[in-house]
């Protein structure tokens, strides 16, 4: 079953629109992230993440050493890890190695984060100095994250 998601960015003007497919635990998405300054198009299929920005460039990552892929702003690739462990439910914490992109440069780099559930529903996510404790739906889709956005459908 395909789901629709949309999240507001609450740092800056950022929308996101996701159409996402699950199973068994792998997420096939693809989606759209709209800035103030770009339009981000991206597809997510096993080990490789298309990434379109329009009128300037498109690039493939392969997913290579890391454990999952984590794009810049978008709430949709927090719930990688979780979707793959069910830390939406509980658990020990996880730390992976992810295949990091900044938008809109599509610059990337290993970054390693750090997953421990708090409760159900609640994830505190960690990279460095830097912590937030994202909120998750039932199925383990992030429903809010402090200070960058917030699910709205």
């Amino acid at each position: 079953m395909t789901r629709m998601l949309v999240w507001r960015g609450l740092d800056a003007p950022r929308m996101e629109i996701a159409h996402a497919d699950l199973d068994d635990a792998t997420l096939v998405a693809r989606g759209t992230q709209i800035g103030s300054a770009y339009e981000l198009r991206y597809e997510l299929g096993g080990g490789s993440l298309l990434l379109d920005v329009v009128g300037d460039r498109t690039v493939e990552v392969e997913l290579g050493d890391a454990d999952f892929f984590d794009l810049g702003y978008s709430p949709l690739f927090n719930s990688l890890p979780i979707l793959a462990h069910d830390l939406h439910l509980g658990g020990g914490v996880r730390d992976f190695t992810m295949a990091w992109i900044e938008v809109p440069s599509l610059a990337v780099r290993l970054s390693q984060q750090r997953y421990e559930p708090l409760d159900v529903g609640r994830v505190r996510y960690r990279e460095g100095s830097f912590a937030a404790d994202i909120e998750f739906d039932d199925e383990g889709f992030v429903t809010y994250y402090p200070g960058l956005a917030e699910r709205i459908s």
